[in-house]
C-alpha cells in the first residue's frame, strides 16, 4: 500500500500552538456512522457505565539542551538512553562537532561526544548515574515540543506543564501522548462518577514521533521500537472490564499498539514488559480496542496510517475534511476525535 494514499492538505493556521484552557474544553469529533461536534467534557456522556479506558503514564523527559563546544553555541536533543550514561542525539548544529568533543551544558553538567553516526546522530556519554542524569535535565532541560510548535527562544516554562499528562507516573518518553493532555480532575470525576474504570499502562514514546516516513510503500517502512509496560494489575483491570461486557477505550494511539502487542488472538490482554515495534496498518484485526480516542494527525504519518486502519481510510479523510472545514485545531496541542472501529459498523 503506498503511503501517499494517506496524504491530506492542512491549513498551516489550523496546527494549534498552544492547548485549551481548562484542558478538557477542546473539541471532540465523534466518528461513527455519522459525525458529532462535541467537547472532550462530554465524554462521560458518550461512554457506557462499565466501559473502561485505558491511559498512558509515560512521563516527558526534558531531553532538549543548550550547550557550548567552547565558542559555539549547540542545541542537543536526546533521543534513546543506551544505559550507563550514554545517549543517542540529535545536534544542531552538529557538522563539526568531533569525537572527544566536550558540550557544556551548565555547571558541573556536561558531555563527551563518543562517536558520530552514519544517519547523522551522536552518541553522548554523561559518565554519570541514571538518576543523577534525569535530576540535571529536569533542571536544565527543556520540553522536546514537536517541530510544528513554534517557539521563539525555545520552549515556555508553561510546556512544563502543558506538555504533561496528568497521568505522568513513569519517566521515559521524549515527547507526550498527546490524547492524554485533555483530561482533567474534573472529568476525571464525572467519568468515575458514571461508572467508567481507567487502567494505567505505559509506553515510552520514541524517536519514531519526531522522524518522517521515508518508504514510498508502508510495507518497506520500519517501525522504532519503544518499551511498554503492562503490569498484571492493568491486565486484570481490562480484562474483567471487557468479561463483563464493558468497552475498552484506548487514549490514544500509543495505549493501541501496545494493547495489541500485549494480547494473544482471543483479545486476552497479558502482562506485558518489553520493546514493541508494532506497524499497524490497513487490514489489521483489532483484537483489544473497542474504541479510540486520539488526536488529529500528520498526513502520510505511521499514525494517521494506525487511526485509517482502525476506523477505514475513507471514513477518516472524510473526517478529517470535515475537521478542517470546521476549523478543529491538528497535532499535539489540538483536538479529539472518538473513533468506532470500521468492522463495528459493518
Amino acid at each position: 500500500m503506498r503511503l501517499d494514499e494517506f496524504d491530506f492538505a492542512l491549513p498551516r493556521d489550523l496546527i494549534a500552538q498552544r492547548p485549551v484552557s481548562p484542558r478538557d474544553s477542546a473539541r471532540l469529533m465523534v466518528v461513527e456512522r455519522e459525525i458529532a461536534d462535541r467537547r472532550v467534557s462530554d465524554l462521560a456522556d458518550l461512554l457506557h457505565p462499565g466501559d473502561m479506558l485505558v491511559v498512558n503514564e509515560t512521563k516527558v523527559v526534558p531531553v532538549r539542551l543548550s550547550g557550548r563546544r567552547g565558542e559555539a553555541a549547540i542545541s542537543v536533543t536526546l533521543h534513546t538512553d543506551l544505559g550507563e550514561g550514554r545517549w543517542l542525539a540529535f545536534a544542531k548544529p552538529g557538522r563539526r562537532l568531533r569525537e572527544g568533543d566536550r558540550i557544556d551544558f551548565a555547571d558541573g553538567f556536561s558531555a563527551l561526544v563518543r562517536e558520530k553516526t552514519p544517519q547523522g546522530d551522536i552518541a553522548l556519554d554523561f559518565a554519570r548515574p541514571a538518576g543523577a542524569l534525569l535530576e540535571m535535565l529536569d533542571r536544565h532541560g527543556a520540553m522536546p515540543l514537536p517541530p510544528y510548535i513554534r517557539r521563539d527562544g525555545g520552549a515556555r516554562k508553561s510546556d512544563r506543564n502543558d506538555y504533561q499528562t496528568m497521568f505522568a507516573a513513569r519517566a521515559g518518553a521524549i515527547a507526550a501522548p498527546t490524547a492524554g493532555l485533555h483530561f482533567t480532575s474534573a472529568l476525571m470525576e464525572s467519568l468515575v462518577a458514571r461508572g467508567i474504570g481507567c487502567a494505567r499502562i505505559t509506553l515510552h514514546v520514541g524517536i519514531g514521533t519526531f522522524l518522517p516516513v521515508k518508504a514510498d510503500t508502508l510495507e518497506d517502512h520500519t517501525m522504532h521500537a519503544e518499551y511498554g509496560i503492562v503490569t498484571r494489575e492493568a491486565a486484570a483491570a481490562i480484562n474483567a472490564a471487557r468479561a463483563e461486557g464493558g468497552r475498552i477505550v484506548a487514549v490514544g494511539t500509543t495505549c493501541v499498539r501496545l494493547l495489541e502487542s500485549a494480547s494473544d488472538e482471543n483479545g486476552v490482554v497479558r502482562p506485558f514488559e518489553g520493546e514493541t515495534d508494532l506497524f499497524i496498518t490497513p487490514g489489521r484485526r483489532f483484537r483489544a480496542v473497542d474504541l479510540m480516542m486520539t488526536n488529529f494527525h500528520l498526513p502520510k504519518s505511521t499514525l494517521f496510517v494506525l487511526v485509517c486502519a482502525f476506523a477505514g481510510r475513507e471514513r477518516m479523510r472524510a473526517a478529517y475534511r470535515h475537521a478542517v472545514e470546521s476549523g478543529y485545531r491538528f497535532y499535539s496541542y489540538g483536538d479529539a476525535c472518538l473513533l468506532s472501529p470500521e468492522a463495528g459498523l459493518s
